[in-house]
């Protein structure tokens, strides 16, 4: 297989198999371990997203976030954290990874060992993406609502270069929070405050 090389600067790859690849949930999870080097998501329809690597300020700003999800799971035992390389099968067949996800303990233990390890079938209760300079606002946008609509129950989309928080949950318009400097988990997440004005400070 040819080695695809992509790099921070550059937009994600997306590969249109139509009718003549399919590949399932196990299948696509023995591909990428075969491409280890390579980040990638599936959509609904069966194309395969490449995404390039995260530029370091992106990293950085996500670090951040997820470390301050971290440590409010240190004081709440309901559910597990999941980074931004972990990848869940959604009930529409996509294979997605966001940026930072977090399931309810009883909805993870559900699972089987074997659906634990691949890309475990469920969409996280609650997830993040983080918008970096190469994604387009409005494909990260039509993410959000597709996590929604397979049962997410929270979702931020945080525009770091616009300073916009986009909130989204099942069955409710979608807010858009301009240049907050905390926004609230309540009440699926219990007393987390994300303190966003942090991640704006390498803008």
């Amino acid at each position: 297989m040819t080695a695809i090389a992509l790099q921070p600067q550059q937009n994600a790859l997306t590969l249109h198999f139509g009718a003549v690849l399919r590949m399932n949930r196990h299948e696509f999870f023995q591909f990428c371990r075969a491409n280890p080097d390579l980040r990638m998501e599936l959509t609904s329809e069966g194309d395969l997203i490449i995404v390039p690597p995260t530029g370091s300020k992106t990293g950085h700003r996500n670090f951040t976030l997820t470390t301050q999800f971290g440590m409010w799971m240190q004081s709440d035992e309901t559910g597990l954290g999941f980074d931004s390389s972990t990848g869940f099968t959604l009930p529409n067949g996509a294979v997605r990874a966001p940026d930072l996800a977090w399931i309810r303990k009883e909805r993870w233990e559900a699972l089987s060992a074997d659906e634990q390890e691949e890309f475990a079938p469920i969409c996280p209760d609650f997830v993040v993406e983080l918008l970096s300079r190469t994604d387009r606002l409005e494909t990260v946008k039509n993410k959000m609502r597709e996590y929604i609509a397979n049962g997410a129950q929270l979702g931020w989309l945080i525009d770091t270069k616009a300073r916009n928080v986009y909130i989204y949950r099942p069955d409710e318009a979608v807010v858009c929070l301009s240049d907050p400097k905390t926004i609230s988990g309540d009440p699926l997440l219990p007393k987390f405050e994300c303190h966003v004005g942090k991640l704006w400070q390498d803008e």
